[in-house]
């Protein structure tokens, strides 16, 4: 069936459930789910759908016209965000980190984003590390005009609610749920869309012990305080945003081999990983069913 978003956007929701028999996770007794966002929507797949809608309509009742939004030069919050302007008519400015990329090709992920219409303007490091702050801000506004400000990754509190949705899917399907993170606005949702004896764990793409705040504060400003069950395993970035391992490539080859299923090696490898290693550590006892977020495909 599909749900609606803002017209254009309709999407394939509930996202479906494919159950993948893997003897890493039987050996320890655990049932694995794959819950297919990827499948929601073409261009708009996964949390980036269920992210960037609420704020869409929040810019529809608002009356705007114009979304801005920041991203780093491969960001495919930005890609969706684009795409989302083309098919609403929409216009589309993207803040890019990192000065230096502005004389330079494009590279295929914002080639993408200027092919759907978006501005792309290039922000140095040290100011786009300030990019919430009103002089930046302001600065922005001076330049474009008036916009619907959505921020980094398209996490906020609407998305989080948002994100509630794909929690309340999962309700009664899995003991534990597993999904990458790179803002927190996916698993601030989940986390609260679930039942009440559900776990969470949210696995971050990025170093740094940032997540679980920011995690926090999003809950707190979506839902009123901290919610739900969830917690972080901070072991599985590989170094960083974009960065992968030969450990990393390999495993997800593996997994696409075994299963036919293609791992998007970012964020969703880098998930999988984890759970593979929790499985084998003995982190799940024998009869827990796991799901893992496939949160979007291979770029």
């Amino acid at each position: 069936m599909t749900s609606p978003g803002p017209e254009g956007l309709d999407a394939r929701l509930p996202s479906p459930l494919q159950e993948i028999e893997d003897e890493r996770f039987a050996r320890a007794g655990i049932r694995l789910l794959l819950k297919r966002d990827d499948l929601i929507h073409p261009l708009l797949p996964g949390n980036k759908w269920r992210k960037l809608t609420p704020n869409l309509r929040a810019a529809a009742e608002q009356g705007r016209t114009a979304l801005l939004t920041f991203g780093g030069a491969y960001s495919n919050h930005l890609r969706a965000t684009a795409a989302a302007g083309r098919l609403l008519g929409l216009s589309t400015i993207g803040v890019v980190r990192g000065a230096e990329l502005a004389d330079r090709p494009l590279n295929p992920s914002l080639t993408r984003c200027a092919a759907d219409g978006m501005r792309l303007t290039f922000l140095d490091r040290a100011t786009y590390r300030r990019k919430t702050e009103p002089d930046v801000l302001d600065a922005l506004r001076e330049r474009f005009g008036d916009f619907f400000l959505i921020p980094e990754g398209g996490s906020n509190a609407l998305a989080a609610r948002g994100c509630a949705r794909l929690g309340r899917e999962l309700r009664g399907a899995a003991d534990s749920v597993a999904v990458a993170c790179g803002t927190g606005g996916t698993l601030a949702g989940l986390a609260a869309g679930l039942g009440a004896t559900q776990r969470a764990i949210g696995f971050p793409v990025l170093r740094g012990d940032f997540l679980e705040r920011e995690t926090e504060r999003l809950q707190r400003e979506a839902f009123g305080a901290r919610t739900g069950h969830w917690r972080l395993d901070p072991r599985f970035h590989c170094g960083g945003y974009g960065r992968t391992t030969p450990e990393l490539l390999a495993f997800a080859e593996d997994f696409e081999a075994r299963h036919g299923v293609p791992v998007e090696r970012l964020y969703v490898a880098k998930m999988l990983l984890g759970l593979t290693t929790l499985a084998a550590e003995g982190a799940f006892a024998p009869g827990t069913t796991v799901a893992a977020v496939v949160t979007g495909p291979p770029s």
